[in-house]
């Protein structure tokens, strides 16, 4: 089975970085390559914030922090990570961007490196057929946030080798994750099953069955899920929850995966969620308010 003792991350963002802070903390030398200087600072800089809130929450020791930070290396080059075991991208979802990307990384590390994506819902098989290593790549799906969730969906293709996917389901385990197997189809098993609910929740305010609130309240004092549909779309980013559909909707064919008018109106308006400030609910203020779309 392959050894893996440096990993490499393309993106440094809010996925990229907590995947660099959990390799980096799990011992792994870890290299990040971003587009800019800037971008990888702020990277840097949103890895320690992370990592000192650990520190002060009691949740990790202060000589531990130190020697993840030690570990990271930023850059802007692919050729710093010619040396890594394990490259995992977690770029923008988006496949062109995402295959520019492979292909010159399967030209700069040697046959040997995993290529892996966190991609949260394109196929495997569709980055790893620009590759001279289709047998050598794999989805690793880690979910937000990514130092906090338990959960990371290992994506099979039907290329993918017996030795590439125990090798990720050891790495998996080894950054403190509790990896499940799925299959390469859109959406893996957890969106597969989740963005559907979310949608569904937007045509009950559509049709208007429901307040943003109580249909929130419902599902979670209901159903003992820790947030409300509206809620959780928020916090996800609802251009991200419509990317996600899209691609589900373009393999399936199926309704169900359609984004609903109003997410597509809100999406057009810039209501994005948590990150612009509005979306199901405006968090302009103290605390959230539910918005009135007047339906």
């Amino acid at each position: 089975m392959p050894e893996i003792r440096t990993v490499g991350v393309l993106g440094c963002g809010l996925m990229g970085s907590g995947i660099a802070e959990i390799a980096a903390k799990a011992g792994y030398a870890t290299w990040v390559r971003e587009v800019t200087q800037e971008l990888g600072e702020r990277g840097r800089k949103a890895i320690q914030k992370s990592l000192d809130r650990a520190v002060e929450k009691g949740k990790l020791d202060a000589g531990v922090r130190d020697q993840a930070l030690a570990r990271l290396h930023f850059t802007t080059a692919f050729e710093e990570l010619g040396e890594c075991d394990l490259v995992i991208e977690a770029v923008t979802e988006d496949l062109e961007t995402k295959n520019g990307m492979f292909r010159t990384l399967d030209g700069v590390c040697p046959p040997r490196t995993l290529f892996a994506s966190n991609t949260s819902s394109l196929p495997i098989a569709a980055m790893s057929a620009v590759t001279r290593r289709p047998d050598r790549f794999v989805g690793l799906h880690f979910f937000n946030p990514v130092p906090v969730m338990k959960l990371v969906e290992v994506v099979r293709t039907i290329a993918t080798s017996q030795e590439t996917f125990q090798a990720a389901m050891e790495f998996a385990r080894s950054v403190g994750k509790e990896p499940i197997v799925a299959k390469d189809t859109p959406g893996f098993i957890v969106n597969r099953l989740l963005v559907p609910y979310m949608l569904d929740a937007i045509r009950v305010l559509e049709q208007g069955m429901g307040t943003i609130e109580d249909i929130d309240k419902g599902m979670m004092l209901g159903c003992g899920y820790p947030m409300g549909p509206f809620t959780l779309g928020d916090f996800v980013g609802l251009d991200t929850l419509a990317r996600i559909a899209d691609i589900m909707f373009d393999e399936y064919r199926e309704t169900r995966f359609a984004p609903p008018p109003l997410l597509r109106r809100m999406i057009e308006m810039g209501f994005y969620g948590r990150k612009s400030g509005k979306g199901f609910y405006d968090y302009a203020g103290e605390k959230p308010v539910a918005v009135d779309f007047g339906i």
